[in-house]
């Protein structure tokens, strides 16, 4: 099959430290390389990929201070994947909304999965247009503020099973936080369970430029270098002993998390999850066998006084049934053939 891959331009594919989109893109491309498939990959220069690479700017620039010169790349990536639509059997979308105008007047199949949040006050404007544009949601939780849409189905995330993998631990005598420090990841909760619980909270997360005044303001203060200890964005290398050397993730989002990586990163370092109910997490978490799913921060603290019988062999093996990208790249395999069979003969 002959599929391209369209991915945002923010960040390289994969990105070299915190990015989720990119990160899933890079996933799905590689394996469906390793399938057999005729894969290019639409992104920045400074990607890395097996799949024929089509470099739609030089390098990722993340959120580019003006208009024209963060728009303007993906203007240019909608016009070079348009004049080679032809040659592909299948057109898979990263980048929202961005190709509907253009892709639903011309004649190969597209889907575009969507990755982010579809609760704000702008989406239906943009998404009523097109309401029999081919969507994939990452969860069921997703779809809730667009039920309506014309949803193929939900693909979760998967990840190669080897990139990280469960490592010896010591004592296992912190929590982990991993990914980005904002209010709606809920760093605040994570540091009132661990100092609940009398337990150290180690924080791998990226501090973006957009969160850095809540970060000087209301977290930094919160960092002792003892009782919670920042150690900065860490990359896929890393992670397997921070992960492992945790006795659980701590996970208590505010916000409807569309999927939320960092749970299934830990569990493929076989380390259980506590998490808020938002968004995915009853969807990711098997309650009682790769962490607890809670409401409150009291219920955490309970949760974490339980995680110590969960068996990480059971967390990992869950994981290698639920989480691969191999599975992720088979699920989208059958929408791909499904929307080619569908679609007029060309």
């Amino acid at each position: 099959m002959r599929i391209a891959q369209i991915a945002p331009l923010f960040e390289a594919v994969p990105p070299r430290g915190y990015g989720g989109t990119e990160r899933v893109v890079s996933w799905l491309t590689e394996e469906l390389v390793a399938m057999g498939h005729q894969v290019t990959l639409f992104a920045t220069g400074d990607s890395r990929t097996s799949a024929r690479l089509v470099a739609v700017r030089p390098y990722a620039e993340r959120f580019a201070r003006n208009f024209e010169k963060n728009n303007a790349p993906y203007a240019r990536m909608l016009e070079l994947v348009r004049r080679e639509a032809e040659a592909f059997d299948i057109l898979h979308f990263h980048i929202d909304f961005h190709p509907f105008s253009i892709f639903t007047r011309q004649p190969t199949p597209f889907l575009t999965t969507l990755h982010g949040r579809l609760d704000q006050e702008w989406a239906p404007a943009i998404y009523d247009l097109f309401p029999q544009v081919n969507l994939v949601s990452i969860s069921d939780s997703q779809r809730a503020p667009m039920p309506q849409r014309s949803w193929l189905a939900t693909v979760r995330h998967g990840m190669p099973p080897d990139l990280l993998r469960p490592r010896f631990a010591g004592e296992r005598d912190y929590f982990a936080f991993l990914g980005r420090i904002s209010p709606e990841k809920g760093i605040e909760s994570a540091i009132a369970i661990a100092r609940a619980c009398g337990m150290k909270l180690k924080v791998a997360a990226k501090i973006g430029e957009e969160d850095a005044p809540y970060y000087q303001e209301v977290v930094a203060p919160l960092f002792d270098g003892e009782a919670v200890e920042y150690i900065g964005e860490i990359h896929d290398e890393q992670k397997p002993a921070f992960l492992s050397g945790a006795t659980a993730l701590l996970f208590p989002i505010a916000w409807p998390e569309p999927f939320g990586l960092a749970m299934i990163e830990a569990m493929a370092c076989g380390t259980p999850v506590v998490a808020f109910r938002h968004g995915s997490v009853p969807e990711v978490i098997d309650e009682g066998v790769t962490g607890f799913v809670v409401s409150s921060i009291e219920q955490a603290v309970a949760a974490c006084g339980r995680v110590g019988a969960l068996d990480r062999a059971a967390v990992r093996r869950q994981f290698e049934h639920r989480w691969t990208a191999r599975r992720m790249a088979r699920d989208y395999v059958a929408l791909y053939e499904r929307l080619i069979v569908a679609s007029p003969p060309r």
